[in-house]
């Protein structure tokens, strides 16, 4: 599977259709440890974005992820929107290729988890989003991802929200994040699973 312009354009729409869609669930998760304001504050920015990407037509696929980057950075109220604008703008920067391959692909979300450990200045096994982007990223490598990696990388990212430690970004900031990343994962990885064979379940690309 290649990743092109069209490609790239297609996953951010889809990505914040899904948030904005579930605005709601997502403030209701975030209460049990925020303010009750990720999703809303998702929605906005990547309402922002949508519009974004229609008037600015990008020209590559390094110039979708920078305007992501960009926009989610200035419009995501909270600590949300720097960790995901560092994520996507490190993903930019990791990009050259006007198509890439799926191993290109892999390498820039490679550098969006760097970009994300470096501005919350964490890492894995830190109960923090984190732990739900290494395992996926991994298993690509060795092209062993399937729905149930997913979905286990989440169903353990999901227990960790009782967990207590002393705040770097905010640890509650990092699972505010980790409502929304499965709407970011979901649309895209279930591509790459199939083309190895895999049978993803319907239910896994919810965010039920």
């Amino acid at each position: 599977m290649t990743y092109n312009l069209k490609w790239a354009i297609g996953w951010l729409t889809d990505f914040s259709d899904r948030v904005i869609q579930n605005k709601q669930l997502l403030s209701d998760l975030d209460q049990a440890i925020g303010d009750g304001d990720h999703g809303i504050n998702m929605a906005r920015g990547l309402t922002e974005l949508q519009k974004t990407l229609a008037e600015k037509e990008p020209t590559s696929v390094k110039d979708a992820f920078k305007t992501a980057g960009m926009t989610i950075l200035s419009k995501v109220g909270g600590a949300s929107g720097p960790l995901y604008g560092s994520a996507f703008l490190a993903m930019s920067k990791a990009t050259e290729s006007e198509t890439l391959t799926e191993a290109e692909f892999i390498e820039a979300l490679e550098a969006g988890l760097a970009g994300i450990e470096h501005r919350g200045k964490s890492h894995a096994g830190e109960k923090t989003m984190i732990d739900v982007w290494e395992p996926v990223i991994h298993a690509l490598r060795q092209d062993e991802l399937t729905g149930d990696v997913i979905e286990a990388a989440l169903q353990k990212n999901e227990r960790f929200k009782s967990y207590e430690r002393p705040c770097r970004l905010s640890r509650r900031s990092f699972h505010r994040s980790s409502r929304s990343r499965r709407l970011l994962f979901c649309p895209t990885f279930p591509s790459l699973t199939r083309t190895r064979g895999a049978e993803i379940n319907d239910k896994k690309n919810t965010v039920l």
